[in-house]
């Protein structure tokens, strides 16, 4: 097994998504990864203050700084990338920041047109024990829990595309607070290579992830690549150390709903030899569905199946 390491850099890091990239590195499937990524908004030196702009990657960004693209030989649309998240280390700081942009939510709860408000943590993570905490400007505290925002590949078609929504081919901004170390994320290819991008680091963030940033930090991500045939359930899912899940993706929340719910009674006629009926009867009293994500102009939904609900 080869052990790589990709540092954000200049031709390291990218803020679109698009096959054309240049590719950062290219890899064997079982190799390890260990990625490092800026923040969502590409720090390069901490805020003194809330809301202080710093120095940055891309001064005028157009979207997520990102670090890739990592090419996975092997990985052909057709196939499934699983990406097994070993471990999940944040940086030292990081900020949370809501209502900075004059959107339908922040206008319905009253906080658009105003100045933004601004929260700076420090962060104290124990890589031994796989814990800590973060305690903002304000003096609250809270228990971390880390994760990437966006794990994904470009679409199919040329040219660049924005980084903000998730998408049902490829993944992307996911924001699945679920996806934390121990997890793996299945992709189905979307490109020769699968030309995946890894960013936007979280601390931690709850379902729905409702101002728009979570605890937004810089993260050291170790990742090991498989490159798969087929699998039982259809688009993007994961297996956790919570659960199983499965992701819904759409401009309706009713639609985004309806394809985690499908994709996982998929999952449940697969895993226990049911016809489609029933398998929704078994999912109604062990299946919870939770928004994931209400930011990034597309609806994110999905459903878990909790480690030991069905036994």
């Amino acid at each position: 097994m080869t052990v790589h390491h990709l540092e954000p850099a200049p031709g390291t890091v990218v803020d679109v998504f698009s096959r054309d990239s240049p590719t950062a590195l290219t890899v064997d499937p079982g190799d390890t990864v260990v990625v490092k990524s800026l923040d969502a908004r590409g720090y390069l030196q901490r805020q003194r203050s809330p809301g202080e702009d710093r120095p940055r990657m891309f001064p005028e960004a157009r979207g997520h700084c990102l670090t890739g693209p990592i090419d996975v030989r092997g990985a052909e649309p057709g196939t499934v990338l699983a990406v097994h998240l070993k471990s999940l280390i944040p940086g030292d700081w990081g900020w949370t920041v809501a209502a900075a942009r004059d959107n339908w939510l922040n206008r319905r709860l009253g906080v658009a047109g105003g100045p933004p408000a601004w929260l700076l943590w420090d962060l104290d993570w124990d890589p031994d024990a796989g814990a800590g905490t973060g305690t903002n400007d304000l003096g609250r505290t809270v228990r971390l829990a880390p994760f990437l925002g966006i794990v994904g590949m470009p679409p199919a078609e040329p040219g660049e595309h924005s980084t903000t929504p998730p998408r049902t081919l490829g993944g992307g901004n996911i924001d699945c607070r679920e996806l934390v170390a121990g997890s793996t994320l299945y992709l189905p290819v979307t490109v020769p290579g699968a030309h995946l991008l890894l960013g936007d680091g979280h601390a931690v963030q709850g379902d729905g992830e409702v101002s728009g940033t979570a605890i937004e930090c810089a993260m050291t991500t170790e990742v090991v690549f498989d490159v798969l045939t087929a699998t039982s359930v259809p688009g993007i899912h994961a297996e956790t150390p919570s659960g199983r899940i499965t992701f819904g993706f759409h401009e309706n929340l009713n639609e985004a709903m309806a394809d985690a719910l499908e994709a996982m009674v998929i999952w449940l006629q697969d895993r226990y030899g049911l016809d489609k009926t029933t398998a929704l009867a078994l999912a109604s009293p062990s299946v919870d569905m939770r928004v994931t994500q209400v930011a990034n102009k597309t609806w994110g939904v999905h459903a878990v199946l909790p480690e030991g609900a069905i036994r």
